[in-house]
């Protein structure tokens, strides 16, 4: 097992990271960029795994030079997503951090996705009782890659940034938890990269 005893927390991002989504994702992003004549570049699209939807649609604006209402794209991706016949997974990996550690310290999850997902994933799972923190999209101003979902994440917990480790599956949410003072583990296609 992974030593994580130098930490007094425990952040994990969810999709990509501890919850095999990331393709259901990626596949709903698919149909909105489709719906709304947006290029679909599904290497771009992982890259903003962990920002919450409204953003990544002014990024894709931004970069396609488009100006549709976040709103509307954001909320035709999450109908999509609901649409598509898949129930997400956990992956082993960092279940097995998440198992191991769960009794040791509190453990927070900050994640991109609405409370609503992330709390039906989570519950289906049985890991929302066991966690100290959940922090969302809903729960935040700035998503990543601004450090506030990881921030927030351990405020709740009452663990200084510095004592806190995150598990990230993306670029932007290491960003995230560099940028917040904190120590950050990536994960990559389900393996833990330490």
């Amino acid at each position: 097992m992974i030593d994580l005893s130098a930490f007094k927390g425990i952040i994990f991002d969810m999709d990509g990271t501890l919850v095999d989504s990331m393709a259901a994702h990626i596949e709903a992003w698919r149909l909105a960029c489709e719906e709304f004549g947006y290029p679909f570049d599904s290497d771009f699209q992982y890259s903003l795994g962990g920002v919450p939807s409204l953003a990544t649609v002014d990024m894709m604006n931004h970069r396609y030079g488009k100006n549709y209402s976040p709103k509307n794209v954001a909320a035709f991706k999450q109908r999509a997503y609901e649409g598509l016949s898949h129930t997400p997974t956990l992956i082993q990996s960092t279940l097995a951090v998440f198992n191991y550690y769960k009794s040791i310290m509190p453990i927070a999850i900050g994640t991109g996705s609405d409370k609503k997902h992330a709390k039906w994933v989570l519950s289906k799972h049985g890991i929302l009782a066991h966690l100290s923190a959940l922090v969302t999209a809903d729960d935040v101003n700035e998503g990543k890659p601004h450090p506030e979902t990881f921030l927030k994440a351990a405020e709740t917990m009452g663990i200084a940034p510095k004592d806190c480790v995150v598990f990230e599956d993306t670029e932007m949410g290491r960003q995230a938890a560099v940028d917040g003072g904190m120590t950050c583990i990536l994960v990559e296609n389900g393996h833990i990269q330490a």
